[in-house]
């Protein structure tokens, strides 16, 4: 049986690249690694992109639920704003094949989903979305703050992947 995740070491030089072009093309880290095995093992097969941001979705909100445990809100914030963000680029690689590849580019897309579907939930629950990656930068929100946030990233994950 394959294992979902693999540690990977590498030597420091390269992580300060990947940390570089994380911070530059706005993906974490998996999500570079990812695609770049996707890429160096040429699978063109458009479902395992879509399972890769499904997976790092799942991933990322329990890594969100693990901090909040551990009262580290913005850590949490930011795992939460993650796992909402890989599950809309997992939406628009399975509905559209297009990657999302920038801020503004995910909130047209959730925008236009929202629009598209009648849904004007989505976008609020998106906004909620966005405030918690503030939050990461700012740690401004209170702890029950937060903890409703992270609560309405599981609905707006949960609405997002029925349209899958």
């Amino acid at each position: 049986m394959v294992s979902d995740a693999v540690t990977v070491v590498l030597p420091e030089r390269v992580l300060r690249v990947l940390k570089e072009r994380s911070e530059s093309e706005g993906k974490t880290i998996d999500e570079i690694i990812g695609d770049a095995l996707l890429e160096q093992f040429n699978v063109s097969d458009p479902e395992a992109r879509v399972e890769l941001h499904l997976k790092l979705s799942e991933k990322y909100l329990k890594e969100a639920e693990a901090f909040l445990d551990k009262a580290d809100y913005v850590q949490a914030s930011e795992k939460a704003w993650g796992a909402a963000a890989q599950m809309l680029k997992a939406v628009a690689y399975a509905r559209e094949r297009r990657r999302l590849t920038s801020h503004r580019e995910l909130w047209e897309y959730a925008s236009r989903v929202s629009r598209e579907f009648g849904e004007p939930e989505l976008m609020r629950l998106w906004r909620t979305a966005i405030s918690l990656h503030v939050n990461f930068y700012e740690s401004w929100a209170p702890a029950e703050d937060v903890e409703q946030a992270i609560g309405d990233v599981h609905e707006l994950i949960k609405r997002l992947r029925g349209l899958i």
